[in-house]
């Protein structure tokens, strides 16, 4: 199944983490692996992810000095606190320190691939259902782009670059930003893997007639543009 979701998983324990990521998978869920605070800081300041899923006991400190991190810096990215720490004091804790959801372990793979995919919903709804710019309309949860009444159906990654470029709505995105949105920080990419994608993509888009053309701002990144005369 095409993953429409990519989430950041913090978890060092890495049996668990292969399990989470292949049961989030099933659903359509991509998730990058973060084993340690740090690196999980990293990855959400390169990656436009759609949840966090977060452990609390980890090697480099608590989950939730992240969570508050980023709820300091003004990043309200959905998070599901994932942890053995299930004491109601332990849940109010994570609750207060900016978590939407608290799952203690053990769990069921499904509910938590159902509260997972909860989360996602929650930012979806607030920027619209299906993402619109010029003639253009994404609908993600059919993996297709639409102009008037014709579609065409875009790869994973392709769907993953066109809600940036869409929801930046004419604006620059970096080259950096559209490779990590379309593969993440885990897949092997290869150095032209966003320039075969972007040609497929103008490809496609001229095919169903739209007047948007993705151009190249030279030294700064990307952008959809409106090429009508």
């Amino acid at each position: 199944m095409n993953a429409v979701h990519r989430i950041l998983l913090v978890e060092d324990h890495d049996r668990l983490a292969r399990l989470i990521c292949e049961g989030l998978s099933r659903a359509g869920i991509a998730a990058d692996v973060a084993g340690q605070l740090d690196a999980a800081w990293l990855a959400l300041k390169q990656v436009p992810y759609g949840a966090l899923v977060l452990d609390r006991g980890l090697p480099d400190g608590d989950g939730l000095s992240l969570l508050q991190r980023l709820r300091g810096s003004g990043i309200g990215i959905p998070c599901l606190v994932l942890t053995a720490r299930d004491a109601l004091g332990d849940r109010v804790e994570g609750l207060e320190a900016g978590a939407d959801d608290y799952l203690p372990k053990p769990f069921a793979m499904d509910e938590m691939v159902a509260r997972v995919r909860a989360l996602l919903r929650r930012p979806v709804e607030q920027r619209t259902l299906d993402p619109c710019v010029g003639d253009l309309k994404l609908r993600p949860q059919e993996g297709t782009v639409q102009c008037g009444d014709d579609y065409v159906t875009l790869a994973a990654s392709e769907m993953q670059i066109m809600l940036q470029l869409v929801q930046a709505q004419g604006g620059t995105v970096r080259r950096t930003t559209l490779e990590a949105a379309g593969w993440g920080l885990t897949e092997p990419v290869t150095p032209n893997a966003l320039d075969v994608a972007l040609h497929r993509l103008r490809r496609k888009m001229s095919a169903i007639g739209s007047r948007q053309r993705i151009v190249n701002v030279k030294g700064l990144g990307y952008a959809l543009r409106d090429v009508a005369p």
